[in-house]
C-alpha cells in the first residue's frame, strides 16, 4: 500500500485492501480508477471520527453491474468508515464545471489503489471555481443564521456546528487564496491562519470554538462575509 496511507489504524487499511479486491474481483475490466483522497491522503485523519474517502471510478454504470458490489461497499462503510462516490470515467470531464474544488482537492492529493490516473489532463476552469466557492462561502453563512437561532434552546449546538464550518470551509477559502496567487498548505490551520490575516479576522478567536463558541461565530460570520465580498467582486 502507499506510503501515504500507512499511518492509517491497521484494520481501516486491511479493510481497504479487502475492498480494493473485491471490486477489482467483481468488476474486472469494468473498474476504471480507485482513488482514495481527504484527510486519509492529506493529513489530519482521526480514528473513529474521520472518514476515509473513496473514489470508484466505472465504465458502465448498468444496474446489474452497480448491484454486484454494493455488499462489499456497505461491509466497508460500516467496518471501516470507507465512504465510496461512484463516477463513470466519461463523465469526469463534463462534470468539471459542478465539481471544480472536489476534483481540485482530489487532483492534489490523492493515492492511486487501482487503475489508471483518472484526473491526469483533467482541464478545470477558473470561471467554474469562482461561482463554486461562492455558492458554498454563502451556503455556509445562510445555514449559520439557523445555527446561532436554535444555539440557546440547544447546548453545545454552537461550538460543534461551528468547528465543522471551519472544517468544511477550507476548500473553498484555500481555492479562493489559489485564485489571489497566494500559496499555501491546505490543512485547515494554515488556510485559517492565511485567510484570517488577509481578511483581517481574529484568527485565535476563530478557532477556539470550544472554549468560546460565541467569540468563534463572531470571527467565522466576518470571515465569511470579507470572504463572500471578495469572490463575488473577483474577475477571472
Amino acid at each position: 500500500m502507499d506510503a501515504k496511507l500507512e499511518r492509517l489504524p491497521s484494520n481501516t487499511k486491511l479493510k481497504l485492501e479487502e475492498l480494493r479486491d473485491a471490486l477489482v474481483g467483481a468488476l474486472g475490466e469494468e473498474l476504471q480508477s480507485l482513488v482514495v483522497y481527504g484527510s486519509a491522503v492529506r493529513g489530519g485523519f482521526l480514528e473513529g471520527r474521520s472518514d476515509v474517502d473513496l473514489l470508484v471510478v466505472l465504465r458502465t454504470d448498468d444496474r446489474s453491474l452497480l448491484e454486484t458490489i454494493g455488499g462489499a461497499l456497505l461491509l466497508a462503510r460500516t467496518s471501516a468508515r470507507i465512504e465510496s462516490m461512484i463516477l463513470r470515467g466519461d463523465e469526469l470531464q463534463r462534470a468539471a464545471d459542478v465539481f471544480p474544488l472536489l476534483y481540485d482537492d482530489v487532483r492534489s492529493r490523492h493515492v492511486l489503489l487501482h487503475g489508471t490516473d483518472p484526473f491526469a489532463g483533467l482541464e478545470i476552469s477558473d470561471v467554474h471555481r469562482r461561482l463554486r466557492i461562492e455558492q458554498e462561502l454563502r451556503d455556509a453563512r445562510i445555514r449559520l443564521r439557523l445555527v446561532l437561532s436554535e444555539a440557546p434552546l440547544l447546548p453545545r449546538l454552537l461550538n460543534g456546528a461551528v468547528a465543522r464550518k471551519v472544517k468544511q470551509l477550507r476548500s473553498p477559502l484555500h481555492a479562493l487564496l489559489r485564485l489571489r496567487g497566494r500559496t499555501v498548505e491546505d490543512s485547515v490551520e494554515a488556510v485559517m491562519q492565511e485567510a484570517c490575516s488577509i481578511y483581517e479576522v481574529d484568527a485565535k478567536a476563530l478557532l477556539r470554538f470550544d472554549e468560546a463558541p460565541e467569540a468563534s461565530y463572531d470571527a467565522l460570520t466576518r470571515l465569511l462575509d470579507a470572504a463572500i465580498t471578495d469572490v463575488d467582486t473577483l474577475e477571472v
